[in-house]
């Protein structure tokens, strides 16, 4: 059984830093611009608050997935690293990540959601269409070619 859990910290640090770095290992791009060692530094003070949250899902006590938002400002949030294990990929996780950061984002106030989305990521392109995410002029900077935005 699985289920989405918001990350607690220093608990889930290791966790979460493992999964993002396994979404980074993904790409077949390069990632270095989003300077990850500084955030990963600074992940719990970041990801505490009310504003940015981090989510895992858990199989048992086994972390197979996650997803963030975090605060642009006081209406707009960004939704962050969406990713799923591939040993856990099938069972709709991504829209039960996807679903409780849109709930846990309009409860913290924001009016408005953005991401963006690498050109290689298809099933995640297509999971935020079902969402009614639509193409936007970039919110953040991101300077991959081929990067789509969404709001």
């Amino acid at each position: 059984m699985f289920k989405v859990v918001r990350a607690v910290f220093p608990d889930d640090l290791k966790e979460v830093l493992d999964l993002y770095r396994e979404y980074i290992a993904s790409t077949s791009v390069d990632l270095s611009f989003q300077d990850n060692d500084q955030e990963f530094t600074h992940l719990p003070e970041k990801y505490s608050s009310e504003e940015s949250k981090i989510f895992l899902v858990k199989k048992g006590r086994k972390s197979v997935g996650c997803a963030a938002f975090r605060r642009l400002d006081e209406s707009v949030c960004e939704m962050k690293r969406v990713y799923i294990q591939p040993s856990a990929r099938g069972h709709k996780l991504g829209n039960k990540l996807v679903d409780r950061v849109l709930q846990e984002a309009v409860l913290s106030g924001y009016k408005k959601i953005c991401l963006d989305v690498l050109p290689e990521f298809k099933a995640a392109l297509k999971l935020y269409r079902s969402y009614g995410f639509v193409e936007h002029p970039p919110i953040t900077n991101n300077p991959i070619s081929g990067t789509s935005f969404w709001v």
